[in-house]
């Protein structure tokens, strides 16, 4: 019994420490919050009228710019809100084109369906389909990217095979794999194209005419 009533007055001891510790914490952190108001008050008053209202004029100026920083920033996210809310939605609708010309290629490659009139009908409805959504995607400000016979242009297109042909100049675009889009002046998604690349054998007998002339 003695024991726990000699930790106890050991705990209450502790805690009047902390607390005496506390509150002389609390009276040092004001004497310094004090002494630097005085310190500020006797700047204050070291400085001269024209000094003090040159100073007030720069806070006053600086607060005004950030001010106006802060309005800019505000009007640039309400007008990329507005005019790009909808651009996940845009990307995802364009699916809708995908499929139909997946679906238009899947009835094209049926050796049953080939020059029928149930065939040639199903196209004339899918290119309707096709240029319907076109049209809605045109009103919205979602333009197809142009590609075939165009230089490849990283910021709007994506090379992803090379087919020989000599009659086009190496990196012309020269098959659309999947339609690319712009939304306003930002890209949608880019083109997947293939570009031109000259014939494996026509360089090779470029280099064969070269050693040639080199010989001679």
């Amino acid at each position: 019994m003695e024991k726990d009533q000699n930790q106890e007055n050991t705990d209450k001891a502790s805690e009047k420490d902390q607390k005496d510790l506390n509150q002389d914490q609390k009276t040092e952190n004001l004497e310094r919050n004090d002494k630097e108001q005085d310190q500020e008050h006797d700047q204050d008053q070291e400085k001269t009228p024209e000094e003090k209202i040159l100073e007030l004029e720069d806070k006053l100026a600086r607060s005004f710019a950030e001010m106006e920083n802060q309005r800019r920033r505000f009007e640039k996210e309400k007008e990329d809100a507005f005019e790009y809310g909808g651009f996940s939605f845009a990307r995802e609708a364009l699916n809708l084109i995908d499929n139909l010309e997946r679906s238009k290629q899947i009835l094209l490659n049926d050796e049953t369906l080939k020059a029928t009139e149930a065939l040639k009908k199903t196209l004339e409805h899918f290119d309707i389909i096709n240029k319907d959504l076109i049209s809605i995607f045109s009103k919205n400000k979602i333009k197809p990217i142009e590609c075939l016979n165009k230089k490849l242009d990283p910021n709007f297109h994506q090379a992803m095979i090379e087919i020989e042909d000599d009659q086009k100049e190496p990196g012309t675009i020269v098959q659309e794999i999947q339609k690319g889009f712009t939304i306003k002046d930002r890209l949608l998604r880019p083109a997947l194209v293939g570009v031109a690349k000259k014939s494996e054998k026509k360089d090779e007998k470029n280099e064969e005419n070269k050693e040639n002339s080199g010989d001679n």
